[in-house]
């Protein structure tokens, strides 16, 4: 379980095929706070930890990145290179600062468009039509790891939903948010809440 609050940005310093994808990520964090068989959230997919190393400051962990979950998150995310938001799970007694995420990915987003407003920048995601019923103005959602508030929702002509973030300083400079453009993808999650209403609904027709 997590809370969508990015703690750090993690890169992929290494990736190997071997059945699963192996992954070697490295951060700013302590190896001796990061356990073997721990849950990460890797641009908001929950992975476990299966190696450690480093030192204080310049820690790196490995997970295995299964076939399944290659296929149901954004295709940039896993190169090498790459910088990822990371959040490690929930402990009792921590603060709950966003809204409470799984690290299930449920779907692949687009940004549509991006513009500044004011000392923030914009964003206009472009959702599949399948999470369309759990987009609401004001609601949560988790978008590479990161839990946002929705400003706006818009349902398009072919079915998919256009949904308004407004990204501030902080979160861009302390997340990967601020380095997408046009056209990037993200992983996205809907809010559990919104997930279980949904099912409810269902039971009622």
């Amino acid at each position: 379980m997590f809370t969508g609050i990015v703690t750090a940005i993690g890169t992929i310093e290494a990736r190997e095929e071997r059945g699963d994808l192996r992954l070697r990520i490295s951060c700013p964090w302590d190896p001796a706070t990061i356990a073997i068989g721990a849950s990460i959230a890797c641009a908001g997919v929950c992975l476990t930890v299966v190696d450690k190393g480093g030192a204080p400051g310049a820690a790196w962990f490995a997970v295995d990145v299964s076939a399944e979950t290659l296929s149901r998150t954004a295709k940039g995310a896993w190169s090498e290179g790459a910088r990822i938001n990371l959040e490690p799970s929930l402990r009792i007694g921590d603060e709950l600062g966003g809204h409470i995420v799984s690290g299930h990915v449920d779907a692949v987003g687009t940004v549509a468009a991006k513009a500044a407003e004011g000392d923030s920048a914009r964003f206009t995601i472009s959702a599949p039509k399948d999470l369309a019923p759990f987009l609401a103005e004001k609601g949560s959602v988790t978008v590479d790891g990161v839990s946002l508030t929705v400003n706006t929702v818009a349902d398009q002509p072919d079915g998919s939903v256009h949904f308004g973030l407004n990204i501030i300083p902080h979160t861009a400079e302390v997340t990967t948010l601020g380095e997408l453009g046009e056209g990037g993808e993200v992983n996205l999650e809907i809010d559990t809440v919104a997930r279980y209403l949904k099912r409810l609904e269902s039971l009622r027709a």
